[in-house]
């Protein structure tokens, strides 16, 4: 379409219409996704606006009359492609029906595999890394946020960290073509793993079970697994949380944060009950680092109370227990890992 566009904007094409809707917009500095879109249908409207000139203020206001009617008719939209659907339903319908259907429409149909890989975790990304050459995981590193690849670094060996690091300084070649291969077969190698039916490892679910259960049951599987098999038995011990380990684990400064989700007289209960060394630290630790008024009414109903039953004392701990796990969970709180740091 050489030279000017005057008049009505009926004699125009759908592409033509098009053309001059992205070009007011993109002069109104809106940021428009016209990269999600196909290939094809990108390449049609580069092409469309090569070939359009001058177009005047009346067709202009004419075709962004007609493209604001047209918005203001549109009742439900709908996401483009299985792609698209598979992310609106993402936690609605199970993995399974999520992995079958991704895998019978092919990887593609992530969109951008490198979206896909960047959600996967630190770990997962050096599983990755390892498994393939230097270059392509120069590559993988590169395309990552500076936080996620810095992670992605500390989970490698260091010789190997090192390797891939260097290697980047030799990607100033690579071809966008090829960045995108690499993509798609990084992205097919995640879907080809096999569904998992648990989110947590072995000794971390048999971890959380023991946490729940009575100190003596809890120190006699302990010892029967330590007979069985040593290495899963200290993985169990890591991912216990008792109430004596509370003094450990937890940070004096979060300990407010605890206190207003507890029952006092829980708190009493359990602060009774706690005889054994770690119990009693943990109880200590809690009222060095509470209000000094809640403190002292806390100490004084504990010599009222006097001896308390082991069933009542093990159902305190675990109410505690349990509430400072909820608060990690809902991201409220972060405990100490057992070497002092913070954990994930």
């Amino acid at each position: 379409m050489g030279g000017s566009l005057g008049g009505s904007a009926s004699h125009l094409s759908g592409k033509a219409k098009a053309a001059i809707v992205v070009r007011l917009l993109l002069n109104e500095g809106a940021d428009i996704p016209i990269e999600e879109l196909p290939d094809e249908l990108q390449m049609e409207l580069t092409q469309q606006m090569g070939k359009m000139r001058i177009v005047d203020r009346e067709t202009l206001y004419a075709v962004a009359s007609e493209f604001a009617e047209m918005l203001d008719n549109v009742g439900l939209t709908f996401p483009n492609g299985l792609a698209g659907a598979l992310t609106a339903m993402d936690g609605k319908i199970s993995r399974h029906t999520a992995s079958r259907l991704r895998k019978e429409a092919g990887v593609r149909q992530f969109g951008n595999p490198w979206d896909r890989l960047k959600q996967l975790a630190p770990e997962d990304l050096a599983s990755l890394a390892e498994a393939e050459s230097t270059e392509v995981a120069a590559v993988l590193l590169s395309k990552l946020d500076t936080a996620k690849a810095a992670q992605m670094l500390a989970a490698l060996p260091g010789p190997v960290a090192r390797k891939i690091a260097y290697a980047v300084s030799h990607t100033k070649n690579v071809t966008p073509d090829t960045v995108d291969r690499i993509g798609l077969s990084l992205a097919a190698q995640v879907e080809a793993r096999p569904d998992l039916a648990f989110d947590t490892t072995p000794g971390q679910r048999v971890g959380a079970i023991l946490t729940e259960a009575a100190a003596a049951k809890r120190d006699e599987v302990l010892t029967a697994l330590e007979e069985e098999d040593e290495e899963f038995a200290g993985d169990v011990r890591k991912a216990i949380f008792t109430y004596g380990l509370i003094a450990e684990r937890m940070h004096p400064l979060d300990v407010p944060k605890l206190m207003r989700v507890l029952s006092q007289p829980d708190v009493v209960t359990a602060i009774a009950f706690a005889s054994a060394e770690e119990d009693v630290a943990s109880s200590e630790f809690l009222l060095e680092n509470m209000s000094n008024r809640m403190a002292n009414n806390i100490r004084e109903e504990v010599t009222e109370r006097g001896k308390v039953k082991r069933a009542d004392g093990e159902i305190a701990f675990s109410l505690i227990v349990n509430a400072m796990r909820d608060l990690v969970n809902n991201g409220e709180i972060e405990l100490r890992s057992e070497d002092g740091e913070e954990d994930e």
